[in-house]
């Protein structure tokens, strides 16, 4: 069974995003990776994913204690549900300004894991200033962050496990790239 894990965008939508800034016509509209200028590993298209519900998780960052770290593997796609996308529109100052975030050491936790890829139902792991840092200090570590990610609940209770494809642009010399990212259950 497939799950498109991708935000669909209308053009109303897009407006909105790049009214806040013209970072969303430089790749960083909708779902997308954050690359930091870093390349994106063809081997990281496709990855044994894990999802977490962390929306019970409200006015503090989203810590360590908030999962099963144990859960994590190496080279995996980690995902956390935060339910944000489903409570805010996209392209608000609102999504943008007050999601969810990851606490810098759930995200140091990740990276000394060797995950591939970190996925957020929101617009970063971390807000404001600490965005970019957060972004670079990941890519330089072969961690990649997708954000805007949509239908995570759907694998919430997926006891087989899934396969997440993530299929980036092949664009170059920018620090984000649209992509399509497709969940793959395995439904024996």
């Amino acid at each position: 069974m497939l799950i498109d894990l991708t935000m669909k965008i209308t053009p109303q939508m897009a407006a909105d995003a790049q009214a806040l800034g013209k970072k969303e016509l430089e790749g960083h509209l909708g779902t997308h990776f954050d690359v930091m200028h870093e390349e994106f590993p063809l081997e990281y298209t496709q990855r044994g994913g894990i999802v977490f519900d962390v929306s019970a998780v409200r006015d503090r960052d989203i810590e360590a204690s908030d999962i099963d770290i144990g859960r994590v593997q190496k080279n995996a796609f980690v995902a956390f549900y935060t339910g944000y996308a489903e409570k805010e529109a996209y392209g608000s100052r609102a999504y943008f300004k007050e999601h969810p975030q990851l606490s810098p050491s759930m995200i140091c936790a990740l990276v000394e894991k060797g995950v591939s890829i970190i996925g957020v139902d929101c617009a970063g792991i971390r807000r404001g200033t600490e965005h970019i840092p957060t972004d670079r200090y990941c890519a330089e570590h072969g961690v990649f962050v997708v954000e805007n990610l949509c239908n995570l609940k759907a694998l919430l209770h997926c006891g087989k496990g899934f396969t997440v494809n993530t299929y980036p642009m092949n664009y170059t010399e920018i620090t984000g790239l649209p992509c399509r990212v497709i969940a793959e259950m395995d439904v024996q």
